[in-house]
């Protein structure tokens, strides 16, 4: 089975779209099978778009399992003078994203494999929508890649599902050295506050 978490999704390409309706923002978004929520704006990264503050309005911000491109795109238009870097492991999430980004004529979104965004790169805020279901370890090895990759006043957002982990992830991450607290809480989602 194909999984959105997987580099080379198998499943045949079924093109789609969804809207992201925001406060702020009216996207329509191109789609496709063997991403992340093909269907519609996945419930918990809406709760984190509308739970949020303003990004850092320059300076590099990551977008960490972009899927095609909701968090990223709300990211550059948020903050247009910041360049937003939006990865993933999915090659077809990441062309998406270059693809919605363009049709959405924000020209600062990076999309890139998450093995090709240069290790100089510092992120000033992370949003994230992690991929929980790939196991605990490799969410841990991934968080932990990436967060070590904030600047010293930079900040993550991750949302995570209650009955997923997000108290245990929590937890663990206050154990790893982070300042972890609850931002935010909505139907059964959390929003997850990060910082050195």
């Amino acid at each position: 089975m194909a999984h959105y978490f997987s580099e080379q999704p198998n499943a045949a390409s079924k093109p789609g779209s969804v809207d992201l309706v925001l406060p702020d923002l009216h996207l329509r978004l191109e789609t496709d099978s063997g991403v992340f929520s093909p269907e519609r704006v996945d419930v918990g990264t809406r709760i984190l778009l509308e739970s949020v503050p303003p990004p850092p309005q320059e300076g590099d911000l990551l977008d960490l399992g972009c899927g095609y491109g909701p968090i990223a795109l709300t990211m550059a238009s948020r903050a247009p003078e910041a360049t937003v870097w939006a990865v993933d492991v999915n090659r077809r999430s990441v062309d998406l994203t270059a693809r919605n980004a363009k049709a959405a004529g924000l020209y600062k979104v990076r999309s890139a494999h998450i093995d090709e965004v240069p290790d100089d790169v510092k992120f000033r805020a992370i949003w994230s929508n992690p991929a929980i279901r790939i196991g605990k370890q490799a969410l841990h090895d991934m968080l932990t890649r990436w967060l070590t990759r904030l600047t010293p006043d930079g900040v993550a957002y991750l949302v995570v599902q209650k009955h997923l982990g997000s108290d245990s992830l929590q937890r663990w991450l206050g154990e790893q050295g982070w300042q972890a607290s609850r931002e935010a809480s909505r139907a059964a989602y959390r929003i997850l506050k990060v910082t050195r």
